[in-house]
């Protein structure tokens, strides 16, 4: 737990480039616009001292902390920082013992929480009475999704910010700056620092950081004065896409995935594939999700999709990767491409919802088991009429649902792939059952 001002600023001997570069005011901060532009109400709230209590809700680096130590050094207030991963109920009652003594000097405390969403729901559940009592004013940091992570009595009040990644612009030109303050010896030949922000994806400190990363490169290649593209190779090993095995960017690529097979656009699914297995992913998950989709989204249309992931999911798991990944992209393809029909998705939810509604309904006694003479004497099967010795081995008339239920239809085949024939052959089906009038053949 951490206490300060926004101006007390003690520099250690080899402070990083990030921390040196840390804005000092609103109008050295980049990004976020979208509530920090001239009018916006977050900015109207800053800069008149005004303080309320707030979630701060984006991926690492977009200025989260420094919004936070801002909001209590334009006002004035007490600032006491906490770490979820560090902290507990301990240091949450220290932060608003410490915040009382503030307030007995007519002073307010904002006390910020990194990474709230680590705290637990009776942990989450302490700051509620000192937020309702005024003790202080609390400013949350999360990269989750707030919905899912933040319990609802303290989400209920706070307002939430949501930050975006910063623009390649806007990185750029702060790179710039940074060149310029810190290292204004160095030449940089054209297009590194956009390539640099292109690295960063969107990412303040990770930008900063690579920035730093390259100096320190071109010092041991002996090229100090001059940052070059050829850098840019050994820099790019210290970064990956943005993504995260539990939140926000995992759901959002894997629901991008999916989406792309189901329109039919084989290079966008290979795209978000490969964001996905480069930032991290376990394609094994991959692999089950197309699985999913291959009854989801295409069905009877090709019943081949389902085999062909099934198989490229063994391959992965006798390979691994890198080797079986080959096999996935294979499967992610293929169904791509492959015709679409949610039929039997759609049926089964209809048939899932009849069977819940319709209660717990007799077999009908002529669709009953009748392994012994004593079930048969009860008329167990007595009036079932075998399909198999049926011409066509379809037996027009037999009813298959309970008595005392119409029959339903839930399979509706579209006119697309394998999907055609069954429409055909359904419709040729249903055609004889209503010539015969339930009139089931002796």
């Amino acid at each position: 737990m951490t206490e300060g001002d926004l101006f007390e600023v003690v520099r250690p001997a080899h402070e990083p480039l990030a921390s040196r570069m840390r804005p000092q005011s609103l109008e050295q901060l980049v990004g976020q616009n979208h509530l920090l532009g001239p009018g916006k109400p977050l900015r109207h709230a800053i800069e008149s001292g005004k303080l309320h209590s707030f979630l701060l809700w984006g991926p690492p680096g977009v200025g989260k902390t420094t919004l936070a130590r801002m909001v209590a050094g334009y006002s004035g207030a007490l600032f006491i920082q906490v770490s979820a991963v560090f902290s507990g109920i301990k240091d949450i009652r220290e932060a608003v013992d410490q915040a009382r003594a503030a307030a007995a000097r007519q002073r307010a405390t904002v006390l910020f929480v990194d990474e709230i969403h680590r705290f637990n729901k009776s942990q989450q559940d302490a700051f509620l009475p000192h937020i309702e009592d005024g003790t202080v004013f609390f400013v949350g940091a999360t990269t989750e999704n707030p919905s899912f992570e933040i319990n609802n009595a303290l989400l209920s009040r706070l307002r939430v910010y949501k930050l975006e990644p910063v623009t390649g612009a806007e990185l750029t030109g702060l790179l710039q700056r940074a060149l310029a303050d810190c290292y204004p010896e160095i030449e940089v030949e054209a297009d590194f620092l956009s390539s640099l922000s292109r690295l960063a994806d969107g990412d303040v400190r990770q930008g900063l950081n690579l920035l730093e990363l390259s100096v320190s490169l071109a010092s041991r290649k002996g090229s100090i004065c001059r940052l070059q593209q050829d850098l840019l190779h050994d820099v790019a090993s210290a970064t990956s896409p943005r993504f995260d095995k539990r939140g926000d960017a995992f759901f959002d690529q894997i629901s991008a995935l999916h989406k792309a097979i189901r329109g039919s656009d084989p290079d966008a699914a290979l795209y978000w594939l490969a964001r996905m297995l480069t930032a991290g992913c376990d394609p094994l998950y991959v692999g089950r999700r197309c699985i999913r989709i291959a009854s989801e989204d295409i069905g009877l249309a090709d019943p081949r999709a389902l085999h062909l992931v099934i198989d490229a999911v063994s391959a992965l798991e006798r390979l691994g990767s890198p080797e079986g990944e080959l096999a996935l992209a294979q499967a992610v393809t293929y169904l791509a491409c492959a015709a679409k029909s949610n039929a039997v998705y759609r049926a089964f939810d209809s048939a899932m919802e009849a069977a819940r509604s319709t209660g717990s309904l007799d077999v009908p006694l002529h669709l009953r088991n009748a392994p012994t003479r004593l079930m048969r004497e009860q008329g167990h099967g007595k009036g079932y009429h075998y399909a198999h010795d049926a011409e066509d081995g379809f037996s027009p008339g037999q009813q298959y649902f309970p008595d005392g239920l119409a029959p339903m239809v839930f399979y509706e085949p579209t006119g697309r792939g394998l999907e055609q024939r069954i429409s055909d052959k359904l419709t040729h089906w249903r055609a004889l059952n209503q010539k015969s009038e339930g009139k089931v053949p002796s």
